[in-house]
Order: C-alpha cells, then sequence, then structure tokens
C-alpha cells in the first residue's frame, strides 16, 4: 500500500511510516551524493555527515506525516489541502530549528507547506505532470 491509499486523517501512524521511509530513503542518496561531490577527511567524517543528513531528513518526514493527518484530525477535514499546508510548514519549522535560523525555518514553512498543499490540490484534482496530453 502507498501512502495515498490510506485514508487522510485514519491512519496516523502508517502515513508516518511511510513518510518517514520515503525521507530516510531521500536523505541516504543525498548524502551519497553529497559524500562523492565533497570528499570528507575520513570515513568518520564521511559516516557522520551521512548520518546527519539522514536523520534529518527522516525527521522531516515523520513530523509532515504526524501533523498532516493530526491537523485533519483536528479540523474534521480529511481531503483539505491546507492540512498538507501545515504539514510542509511544521517540517520547515523543525528545519529552522535544526540550523539555528529564523529565515531558514520561515523559507522552508513557505516552501515546503507551499508545495505540500499544492500537491495534494494536483491529486484532487487530477493534475499530470507527465505522460500525453488529455484531449
Amino acid at each position: 500500500m502507498g501512502y495515498w491509499d490510506l485514508e487522510e486523517g485514519k491512519d496516523c501512524v502508517g502515513k508516518t511510516w511511510i513518510t518517514t521511509k520515503l525521507g530516510t530513503a531521500l536523505g541516504m542518496v543525498g548524502s551519497a551524493y553529497h559524500i562523492v561531490a565533497f570528499q570528507p577527511e575520513s570515513a568518520l567524517a564521511a559516516l557522520q555527515r551521512a548520518t546527519s543528513a539522514t536523520v534529518t531528513m527522516a525527521s522531516l518526514g515523520a513530523i509532515f506525516g504526524m501533523a498532516t493527518c493530526l491537523s485533519a484530525q483536528a479540523r474534521h477535514a480529511p481531503d483539505d489541502p491546507v492540512n498538507y499546508l501545515v504539514g510542509g510548514c511544521a517540517s520547515g519549522v523543525f528545519l529552522g530549528a535544526r540550523t539555528h535560523s529564523v529565515m531558514t525555518g520561515t523559507c522552508a514553512c513557505l516552501g515546503l507547506g507551499t508545495l505540500a498543499f499544492f500537491t495534494k490540490v494536483g491529486k484532487l484534482e487530477g493534475w499530470r505532470l507527465y505522460g500525453p496530453p488529455k484531449l
């Protein structure tokens, strides 16, 4: 089962588990590219860099999944794109706290929240990013 197969606002643990796994995978891939592009001094430094990036991305995924689901439950509006705005913004705030930067948190909140909002709107309205056009 995928993320979109689970009912909105019901299976918070399941949705959070999926977003955490996705964040972990993205963190691992991103840190691997970073280690290849910017060679660390030692294997220990590479391991620390990979662990830090992977844990941060996994945390972003977990926060997004839980905040989105809890927002849907609290607002009694399971298919509302605003839940995704809340989840993306919560992840952005965490990123700002992680970097000790209010500006990073604010920009990440707006950017991730907007991206998540339009992702949900696109899913609801059937937007397509690829494939033949509908005529």
